[in-house]
């Protein structure tokens, strides 16, 4: 797949440059932590060990932040990319992090098995809408009940004048930030592969797909965390 080889030739230096080209680095990735992490406690709570599926994980750099604050978590990372799976295998396996990887494309078969997180960070957008949708209805189904969805996503404005506006102060926040023309022209470069879509169309789907409770809990111009839960199963009386 032409995405996996693109971000391959990244996956060394791929981490320091997150904080530079996701200018809202800390609250985007602290609110997809922040959201998540409490229906893995709660697993805990009942004697059960939280599972973890995170989608396009490529070096794992979500995961890690979930591991960070639910070292209990068991985590299975699933990417298309080799060399992102291989950063994110010698991350976690140098923490003795308890995880799996999985290489493999977005549209493949999920990893079978019940999650109770099902995580994704700048990685769905690489799919069409119709991917996209037909992701979201496999992802409600492998959830486990009050499981929880989190995408932190890249997302489209819902006009093209919008759109191009969150695209110039993406420009201006990274230069601020220190990235160079080099930096910002490979960025551009990867994301003429990306299709992202309005974070309303997306939270429709996610609707649709049968998960409840779906908001934007974050949203910072073209960066938005997004996501819901399945529903909890309520036994017959």
């Amino acid at each position: 797949m032409e995405v996996a080889r693109v971000f391959d030739a990244t996956a060394v230096g791929y981490d320091p440059a997150r904080r530079r080209l996701v200018p809202c680095f800390d609250d985007f990735y602290g609110t997809a932590t922040e959201v998540t992490v409490p229906v893995l406690r709660a697993a805990l709570a009942a004697g059960r060990t939280p599972r973890v599926l995170d989608l396009g994980a490529g070096t794992g750099l979500l995961s890690a932040l979930l591991a960070a604050a639910v070292p209990e978590a068991r985590l299975t990372l699933v990417d298309a990319a080799p060399k992102m799976l291989a950063v994110a295998a010698e991350r976690f396996t140098s923490d003795d992090v308890p995880h799996r990887v999985v290489l493999a494309d977005l549209a493949d078969p999920l990893p079978a098995g019940r999650y109770d997180a099902v995580v994704s960070a700048l990685a769905i957008h690489h799919l069409d809408d119709a991917g996209k949708r037909d992701l979201y209805r496999r992802v409600a189904a492998a959830l486990g009940p009050g499981g929880v969805f989190v995408n932190a996503e890249q997302v489209a404005g819902p006009t093209p004048e919008l759109d191009r506006r969150y695209h110039q102060v993406w420009l201006a926040q990274v230069a601020a930030l220190g990235s160079d023309a080099a930096e910002i022209a490979a960025a551009e470069q990867r994301m003429t592969y990306d299709r992202p879509a309005p974070v309303d169309e997306q939270c429709r789907w996610l609707t649709e797909a049968g998960l409840v409770d779906v908001d934007c809990f974050f949203k910072s111009w073209r960066f938005a965390v997004f996501g819901g839960h399945a529903p909890t199963r309520v036994d017959p009386p």
